[in-house]
């Protein structure tokens, strides 16, 4: 009897665990933890309810509005967290000042934090956020996954070629320990490729491992 993968269970059945505004209010630092991060707008809370089969994150037409770390729980041992996107130019200026000194501290801290699924809208790539993202992940030895979502909006080979491209730029002032794939909702483009970077990072079995019971 063949068995699903178990990263696409955990991912069905979580739940909103808390919110925080501030490193101290965060669950326990133990286990797997994997955070989503994005501007404004590029689609982070559509990409995590896509993944998870459910609507755990608010999706809003009014950027900016996600404004704590949400804790979402897969496990006893495992998390996904949405992260703040505070890109947006309507954001007051303290607001955005809080969001990067706690997000900073977040990343400079928690030891469970096994990495980080960055959402890059594919049309307006490579912004000041996401170069920040970049810098803050690399310098800290985290490991990064990029999604450039709302791939649907552009032809295949137009997509494909943006990805191309932003691969090659990142290499050459990251190096190769950021990984980056063609992601869209609508379309459910990437869910396998983006099934696996999480399975890896929680030290779940591989996408492309089957799972045997066996007949007794």
């Amino acid at each position: 009897m063949q068995l699903k993968n178990p990263i696409l269970g955990l991912c069905q059945q979580a739940t909103f665990m808390l919110s925080a505004a501030k490193v101290d209010q965060c669950p326990d630092d133990e286990g797997y933890e994997v955070a989503f991060a994005g501007r404004s707008n590029a689609g982070k809370s559509s990409a995590l309810n896509t993944l998870t089969h459910a609507s755990l994150a608010r999706t809003s037409k009014t950027p900016g509005r996600t404004q704590l770390l949400n804790f979402f729980q897969l496990d006893e041992e495992r998390r996904l967290v949405d992260l703040p996107g505070y890109g947006y130019a309507k954001v007051p200026i303290p607001l955005k000042l809080h969001w990067q000194r706690h997000l900073e501290a977040y990343f400079g801290s928690r030891e469970s934090l096994k990495g980080v699924i960055l959402m890059m809208d594919i049309r307006h790539p490579m912004t000041d956020f996401d170069l920040l993202m970049l810098d803050w992940t690399v310098s800290s030895g985290m490991p990064m996954h990029i999604l450039l979502t709302k791939a649907d909006k552009l032809t295949y080979g137009a997509a494909k070629n943006t990805l191309l491209k932003i691969q090659s730029d990142i290499r050459k002032q990251w190096g190769d320990a950021v990984t980056i794939q063609l992601f869209s909702t609508p379309k459910r483009m990437g869910l396998e490729e983006a099934y696996t970077v999480l399975a890896r990072w929680m030290e779940l079995p591989n996408k492309g491992e089957e799972l045997v019971e066996a007949d007794e």
